[in-house]
């Protein structure tokens, strides 16, 4: 964490100076940059990101008169935690979460059928393809750590609690065109009627989103016709894997069975079996005596005496996506300006742990767009791959939850072997801890031609953090910690062989980045602004850090910030104390290599060092030229 360079911070440095004349108005405003409907992941990672933009007019409008406080989803993967990490509560949820370590298959006894035994043990993560774990921890908690960063962002962002959209109308005229009504839920604004108008209208609100309903969006896929009980319990109980996440399966049916954060609540998805196509919804009125009683049966020999219910619910899986997340046909050439995101344009099961996941994923991935093309640093083109891109993925997800609810649901005389179960989860568990996220080639990802110069780092894919050291400080840093929820592009500069050297393919490319009229901070970076308030360039050497003059390296990586024009020092990294990130992710160590990663983290490029008209070309597709 960075702080002091515009003056000496005795409080929480977490609570970033407000700018004089972008105040969060206690009243909705009757013109809105962007409206924010639905403050679930989807919704409040987008509010938390935007109001890092304090120039940026961001609200958002929830019906329930206050936070949530009892979140359905609690499944945190890998990828999540390294989202959260950019806003900065990383540490402290890991801290309260529960963590998933393994899952324990459980199935039935060759010897009693009747009865289960454990067949097979697998490990999360393996493989290694994430420092951060995979957690347990209520949605409502991850709420609130969203709406503590945007409480002190430079916006003082807050939710604008009460109030229901009744309306949307999409207008072709004005720099406000769409016309959203809202109706006072609250005791304090009950009833009462508002019309504001927006620029941009995000809908974060549920599987039955009136947002998508207003733009002609529709879900589209199907029921399993299978049904699910799902609770969260206190319990007494013999079984031995209580504190274990378990697949189980039995004569009597199927388990899921997730530890809850806290030591002593768990989660358990019960199989209800088939539902009756004419059922029409009597199956969500299972009583939770009865799914209790299923699950006993399920789990024998051994019981559980369930003391307390805190939650529960039952469902019948539904796969549904629409075919676009904005609300221009995809025949014109229209700017979209409403989207949807979450729930409201995927719906799935809830076993595989993704909703609440891919959702926050959807909205990272086009808070930074709706901000570069508000603030004039993007060309609107840039909100058509909000849509493009997530679409795909969110297909993806759908097959694959398909699948996975599939080989739940099945009984165990169906399966091949015993280990089959635990097979199909080691192998895709890639996908589920969202890892297999690629982007296409577009105007934002290059092709990849040059991929072989760091293998570690897959075009279109998340940004798989390393450990460097720090010059300044000889502090071990994972590079990726340093990527913060601020908009900006990360530039890694992996330095050639040449290494400090001023003839060094490092050290004329940095030239060229700072002086160069085609140079992307030159041609971007708003005039008085810091070097570094767009493009968050660092230098990566060979050498051992303890060779390494921080001031000896180009200026470019040493950029003067705030009012008082302080060196940044933080810039800077070596090898040594046990690191070698070239080694780990495959970079090629003769020419030089540059990573261009985008402000939600994933590789938009790898370029040779030399290649700097292609890095040119790469922004000059969707930036816009500063005055």
């Amino acid at each position: 964490m960075l702080f002091h360079h515009h003056g000496y911070v005795s409080e929480n440095p977490r609570t970033k100076p407000t700018e004089e004349g972008h105040s969060h108005a206690d009243q909705l405003p009757d013109n809105i940059d962007v409206l924010i409907v639905g403050s679930g992941p989807a919704g409040m990672i987008l509010a938390a990101q935007l109001s890092t933009f304090p120039s940026i007019t961001t609200r958002m409008v929830e019906r329930r008169p206050g936070r949530l406080v009892l979140g359905h989803a609690d499944g945190i993967q890998a990828r999540s935690v390294e989202t959260f990490q950019a806003f900065d509560f990383a540490e402290p949820i890991i801290q309260e979460a529960y963590h998933l370590t393994q899952m324990n298959i459980w199935g039935p006894d060759p010897d009693h059928p009747e009865e289960i035994i454990r067949t097979g043990v697998t490990i999360d993560d393996e493989t290694g393809v994430s420092e951060f774990p995979h957690l347990i921890v209520n949605q409502a908690r991850v709420l609130d750590y969203f709406a503590e960063f945007a409480a002190n962002s430079p916006s003082r962002f807050k939710p604008d609690w009460g109030w229901e959209l009744t309306d949307l109308v999409v207008g072709d005229e004005g720099e406000y065109p769409v016309r959203v009504e809202l109706l006072g839920t609250a005791d304090s604004n009950k009833d009462e009627k508002k019309t504001v108008h927006c620029k941009y209208v995000v809908g974060a609100d549920g599987a039955r989103s009136l947002v998508r309903k207003k733009i002609g969006r529709e879900l589209k896929g199907g029921q399993s016709n299978h049904a699910w009980a799902v609770m969260d319990i206190l319990y007494n109980t013999d079984f031995p894997d209580i504190r274990t996440k378990c697949a189980i399966q039995s004569k009597a049916g199927s388990i899921l069975l997730i530890p809850r954060e806290g030591g002593y609540l768990v989660r358990l998805y019960v199989d209800l079996g088939d539902v009756a196509e004419d059922d029409g919804g009597k199956v969500r009125e299972t009583s939770i005596d009865d799914a209790i009683k299923k699950a006993n049966d399920i789990l024998y020999p051994y019981k559980v005496d369930v003391k307390k219910v805190a939650w529960s619910s039952v469902y019948e899986v539904g796969h549904r996506v629409t075919d676009k997340f904005d609300n221009v046909p995809a025949d014109s050439d229209d700017m979209p300006r409403v989207f949807i995101a979450g729930d409201a344009c995927h719906t799935h099961s809830a076993k595989a742990g993704q909703g609440m996941n891919v959702s926050m994923q959807d909205t990272f991935n086009l808070g930074w767009k709706l901000a570069y093309v508000l603030t004039g640093l993007g060309k609107p083109l840039l909100l058509d791959t909000y849509s493009a891109e997530r679409q795909e993925i969110a297909q993806n997800l759908i097959d694959f939850d398909r699948e996975w609810s599939s080989m739940m649901a099945k009984k165990p005389e169906d399966f091949k072997d015993k280990d089959e179960l635990a097979q199909f989860y080691v192998s895709t568990q890639e996908f589920p801890m969202g890892f297999m996220t690629q982007y296409r080639p577009s105007v934002l990802t290059e092709p990849g031609q040059s991929q072989a110069l760091a293998t570690g780092y897959p075009i279109g894919k998340r940004f798989h953090s390393a450990q460097a050291v720090r010059v300044a400080d000889g502090n071990k840093v994972h590079l990726g910690h340093l990527h913060k929820a601020d908009g900006r592009f990360r530039i890694y500069a992996f330095a050639d062989q040449g290494g400090l050297a001023k003839n060094s393919e490092i050290s004329r490319w940095a030239e060229w980045m700072k002086t160069d009229p085609s140079s992307p901070i030159v041609k971007y970076t708003p005039r008085g602004a810091d070097l570094n308030s767009v493009f968050d360039v660092k230098a990566i050497y060979q050498d051992d850090y303890t060779d390494i003059n921080v001031h000896k390296a180009p200026s470019l990586f040493l950029p003067e910030v705030g009012p008082y024009g302080i060196e940044d020092l933080n810039n800077v990294f070596g090898g040594g104390l046990r690191t070698d990130i070239f080694d780990e992710r495959g970079i090629d160590t003769t020419e030089g290599v540059v990573v261009v990663v985008r402000p939600d983290q994933y590789v938009a490029a790898v370029l040779p060092m030399s290649a700097t008209e292609r890095l040119s070309e790469l922004f000059d597709g969707f930036l816009v030229e500063a005055l």
